[in-house]
């Protein structure tokens, strides 16, 4: 017999998504929200001549600015005022990650629940103003130096420009924070995800126009369009199924007496994700990537040597670029898993309620058979995701195709496509479940 959990599933239609007024109410938001994000996409910074700009950005466009205009939704090719995109927010989320794990007061802070967390994100709020600032005041002074058919891109440079382009690029950079909190509160799915989610779709169709374009003037061949159509499909579906992959573990509560009943004597199972990190280590690798270059990609022709040959080896598909983004999207992966799921903790509870891994001793055996398993899976997910993000940025590389076919913008969308379709599903149960309970208490009045 099909359980409760299971015939409500089931009877999820579009019936049932029509009268759950919450959930629609909240889609409406999320979506109200990445439509002002679109349309600051477009509002220009002040004091740019954008011709310029986007003459000069054109032959940039296929080294690693590439990347940091897809995450920015194509608003840094028009450097426009979101600019900066949330990539501050998300470095500044780094090192305060980073920093509570070595230091023991953020640790305690972490400890001490919602007040503690409110405290960490405000100290993550206060790192991504200082970023934010020193990365756009640090792209202010780059864009005065730049220059197209004998114009600046700058139309009065100087420092008042310099100022004003920092806070306009800083307050972008802090509303688009506040506007994604504001959708994980408000709205459906994670707002920072989504953010970036919005930015990669919107620009998907004029970058597949701009590979056909390449294909009708011969630039591409029909074979390496159909190459990466197929190579773009694959990771489509590659991810779906690891995304979904989950090591079952079987878990046993032994039988109690409760009065003169005996409950209890079932199984259970702990699922554990193949990738528990979800779609964050692509981001954090490509954020900490960026980091540095951002600014130095803009003064790398006028200043010292070293900026110049740093970006050389930083390029898109160059071997040292490579390395350092598997290097560390293995590192956050480990990292980060080690964050949402902790062994010994999940061993205490267990032991806690009664529960027990077959042929395992609870307590410390518990947590070190946990952690043994976590490490293995973490190991395939980490390799995973490092192929996703890393093989189609060769292929991209050597055939000079748009970012927006790269392993990881696919992955992003996708896994950001499931972890939204998820949480819609789970307010549309939620609603089931409160009709029921609705209802039941109805019959008992009447009964």
């Amino acid at each position: 017999m099909a359980s409760a959990a299971e015939q409500i599933a089931s009877s999820i239609n579009l019936g049932a998504f029509a009268k759950a007024t919450e959930l629609k109410k909240r889609l409406w938001f999320t979506l109200g929200c990445l439509v002002v994000y679109r349309l600051g996409t477009y509002v220009p910074l002040p004091g740019i001549d954008p011709a310029v700009f986007k003459e000069v950005f054109s032959h940039q466009a296929a080294g690693i600015l590439g990347m940091f205009n897809m995450f920015a939704g194509g608003a840094f090719g028009r450097m426009t005022v979101f600019a900066l995109g949330i990539m501050p927010y998300i470095s500044a989320s780094i090192i305060i990650q980073l920093l509570t794990a070595v230091s023991p007061q953020l640790e305690a802070l972490k400890k001490e629940g919602e007040a503690g967390r409110k405290k960490i994100n405000q100290y993550t709020r206060y790192g991504t103003v200082l970023l934010a600032v020193v990365q756009a005041y640090g792209i202010s002074v780059g864009i005065e130096g730049m220059n197209a058919g004998g114009n600046s891109a700058v139309i009065d440079p100087g420092m008042g420009f310099r100022l004003s382009a920092a806070i306009t690029l800083t307050g972008g950079t802090m509303f688009l924070m506040w506007l994604g909190e504001q959708i994980t509160a408000r709205g459906v799915g994670n707002g920072i995800s989504l953010i970036i989610f919005a930015g990669i779709v919107a620009e998907l169709p004029a970058s597949l126009a701009r590979t056909l374009e390449l294909g009708r003037t011969g630039a591409l061949s029909t074979i390496a369009i159909l190459l990466v159509l197929i190579l773009a499909v694959a990771v489509i579906i590659g991810v779906v199924y690891m995304e979904r992959a989950q090591r079952r573990i079987v878990v046993q509560y032994p039988k109690r007496q409760m009065g003169t009943r005996m409950v209890g004597g079932q199984s259970s199972h702990l699922p554990m994700k193949l990738n528990a990190s979800g779609v964050i280590p692509p981001i954090f690798a490509s954020s900490l990537l960026l980091l540095p270059v951002t600014i130095a990609s803009f003064s790398a022709g006028q200043g010292p040597e070293w900026l110049t040959t740093m970006l050389a080896y930083l390029g898109q598909g160059q071997p040292l670029h490579i390395a350092l983004y598997v290097g560390l999207i293995v590192f956050f992966t480990f990292f980060y898993t080690a964050i949402v799921f902790n062994p010994a903790d999940t061993a205490d509870n267990l032991k806690k309620y009664g529960g027990f891994i077959p042929g395992i001793r609870p307590g410390k055996n518990t947590a070190e058979y946990l952690d043994h398993v976590l490490t293995r899976l973490t190991v395939v997910g980490a390799a995973y995701l490092s192929i996703v993000c890393i093989l189609p940025e060769i292929l991209i590389a050597y055939y000079s195709i748009p970012f927006y076919f790269g392993g990881t913008s696919l992955l992003i969308v996708v896994s950001v496509t499931m972890d939204t379709v998820a949480q819609i599903h789970s307010h549309l149960l939620a609603h089931q479940y409160e009709g029921l309970i609705k209802k039941s208490k109805l019959r008992g009045r009447r009964g």
